[in-house]
């Protein structure tokens, strides 16, 4: 049985890699395939161009995974990778007259609008506040759209491995501390990469959509704090109006996830930038 990681970069290799230890045999397309470690089989791939010159599927893929990333911030740049990229791997599996048993598009809570402060869930209306977020509210419609019983995670703030912008801020001195609350919403890339696996493999009946964040919704003050403990710096005084970020003012609820049964190994920032400063992992590609 054949997994395709469509879209094989830092968060579809770290996936492939689980689904490969777990005795799949994986498939990672990507740009530059030869980034793609072993044991995963990479081929050359622009999800962006035409669905007709994206290589062939095995006949036994019975797992599709779309982890598709846009090249910059722009309403171009994401619609030709989340709309284009995912209309052609949709494209590509009908023209080889393969059927996936399951499929999942990795999204974006950037599709939710500022909540107020207010708990955010799977229930919760799409509202992009921002041009790309819309974009990748199309690429979500479109998929079920075509395959109604595919999985949507949609993720926010992904940290990990060669994610350390705010790691960097604190050891350069230079992390802007909020005077009021900033709420922020994070899932460590390991964990993130399980909940893939476990929804392709282990959910007998995934729903159509579910949250990728961890246990605790956290002000960034909090978290900046915690960092500078950890590196024994100092931060700035807080300084600013704080309030909403881009991420938007909520408490992102991971409740459905956690309910079938999936646990987390960094179930909160702690655990996670405790593991990034220790060195645990690595970034792929």
């Amino acid at each position: 049985m054949t997994v395709l990681i469509a879209g094989c970069g830092d968060l579809g290799t770290e996936a492939g890699l689980r689904f490969a230890a777990a005795g799949f045999s994986v498939l990672g397309w990507r740009r530059s395939p030869e980034k793609i470690p072993a044991p995963i089989t990479g081929r050359a791939a622009d999800l962006t161009g035409s669905s007709g010159e994206l290589p062939r599927i095995p006949a036994d893929t019975d797992v599709v995974v779309i982890a598709v990333a846009a090249g910059r911030r722009s309403e171009d740049a994401y619609r030709a990778a989340y709309v284009d990229g995912t209309a052609n791997v949709l494209d590509a599996l009908e023209r080889d007259g393969v059927h996936p048993q399951r499929i999942l598009f990795v999204s974006s809570t950037a599709v939710y609008g500022d909540a107020g402060g207010a708990w955010v869930d799977e229930n919760t209306p799409a509202a992009p506040p921002s041009a790309t977020g819309a974009v990748i509210l199309e690429a979500e419609e479109l998929l079920h759209s075509r395959r109604p019983d595919a999985v949507v995670l949609r993720l926010s703030g992904i940290y990990g491995p060669g994610r350390t912008r705010l790691i960097d801020s604190v050891t350069a001195g230079t992390a802007a501390v909020p005077a009021a609350r900033q709420l922020t919403n994070r899932i460590h890339r390991d964990d993130a990469a399980a909940a893939i696996v476990h929804l392709m493999t282990r959910e007998p009946a995934p729903e159509p959509l579910y949250v990728g964040v961890d246990d605790e919704p956290a002000d960034l003050a909090d978290v900046l704090r915690f960092l500078a403990t950890e590196l024994g710096r100092d931060l700035p005084v807080p300084s600013g109006p704080g309030g909403s970020s881009r991420g938007g003012d909520r408490l992102l609820s991971n409740a459905r996830l956690r309910g079938t049964g999936f646990e987390f190994a960094y179930p909160t920032f702690r655990e996670g930038y405790r593991a990034v400063l220790a060195g645990y992992g690595v970034r792929h590609g």
